[in-house]
């Protein structure tokens, strides 16, 4: 599936969800408690991959609340300056501040995060802040699972994946699936399995489709759910093990994980789906478009941050021509 019609839109990608901060500690191989230095990015897989895809040379918008306050004004900058669209982007009128993600970095394997997401300016986007005309003028459109998890964010992307349908927007899903943010498990089954069934690709992790589907299963028994639907492609990461992509007509590809001198565990998944669909945009076969994602992945978890470690497609290339 290449990613070739409405090339006469404004934009190419548009990302609805979460942006927040992330504070990534400067101290590794210690625990937080012992991190006295941290350093601010921009986070949040719907802003991170906006982000990827706009420094891979997308035309790229951004859907989603901010915080009327200091860090919200860093979030839109970093954005502006990036030339992603922030004509979506909607300050929060009601005080409500943006997430906040302290990392701790024990090791290249042993990382976790600290988040504070109550009540979380992003979880506010309201369905009247959508615009069909804003979505309309994308050729795609990427959902974040976190967005669902509580309204009125969760009807708000709702109406945007109905508008895209609508209007011939491809829809993306890409699962990020984050247990802090929902009730149980049987909820976040209901909302990812609606939102999957309305989407074209669907990205997500090995556990992350089990979270959908409220059960362990396997890619076989998902690819054949999926394709019921309107699901045109499946890609299902399997970690070290590298990932697999699956097509509505029958096709399997397969990427391996690319080896690097790994940092931190985290701020793969955003890499690996922005340069998956920047692959597509180019006209790139779904094997390479899974190795592009593989590599940017690899790129990613050997930096500090997760953002501002988003690579360019010289680098991605680079890699994957020294690695096959």
């Amino acid at each position: 599936m290449e990613l070739t019609k409405h090339s006469e839109r404004k934009l190419d990608l548009i990302t609805v969800g979460r942006a927040c901060i992330d504070l990534n500690a400067v101290e590794y191989n210690r625990p937080m408690e012992e991190t006295m230095t941290f350093s601010k990015y921009v986070g949040g897989s719907p802003a991170n991959i906006a982000i990827g895809t706009a420094k891979l040379g997308l035309k790229v918008g951004f859907i989603g609340k901010i915080s009327a306050d200091q860090h919200g004004r860093f979030i839109e900058k970093y954005m502006c300056d990036l030339a992603i669209d922030t004509t979506g982007m909607v300050q929060d009128t009601e005080g409500r501040k943006v997430g906040l993600a302290f990392t701790e970095i024990k090791s290249p394997d042993e990382c976790s995060i600290l988040m504070y997401r109550e009540n979380v300016a992003d979880l506010y986007l309201e369905p009247a802040e959508i615009s069909e005309d804003y979505i309309k003028d994308a050729r795609v459109l990427l959902v974040s699972g976190t967005a669902l998890a509580q309204s009125p964010s969760r009807e708000a992307v709702l109406k945007a994946v109905h508008l895209a349908r609508k209007n011939d927007v491809v829809v993306a899903f890409e699962l990020d699936y984050r247990p802090y943010t929902w009730k149980n498990e049987a909820e976040t089954a209901v909302y990812y399995s609606l939102v999957a069934e309305q989407s074209d690709i669907i990205i997500g992790t090995r556990d992350e489709f089990d979270m959908m589907e409220n059960q362990a299963g396997n890619n076989e028994a998902t690819k054949v759910n999926l394709f019921q639907h309107q699901a045109e492609i499946v890609v299902i990461k399997h970690g070290v093990e590298g990932s697999y992509a699956y097509t509505k007509a029958g096709e399997t590809f397969q990427a391996k994980a690319y080896k690097t001198q790994v940092l931190k565990t985290f701020g793969a998944g955003d890499s690996y789906a922005s340069a998956f669909l920047y692959g597509l945009f180019s006209g790139e076969n779904i094997e390479t478009a899974l190795k592009y994602g593989s590599a940017a992945a690899s790129i990613v978890v050997s930096k500090h941050s997760s953002s501002d470690a988003m690579p360019n497609a010289a680098e991605i290339k680079a890699l994957i021509a020294n690695e096959d």
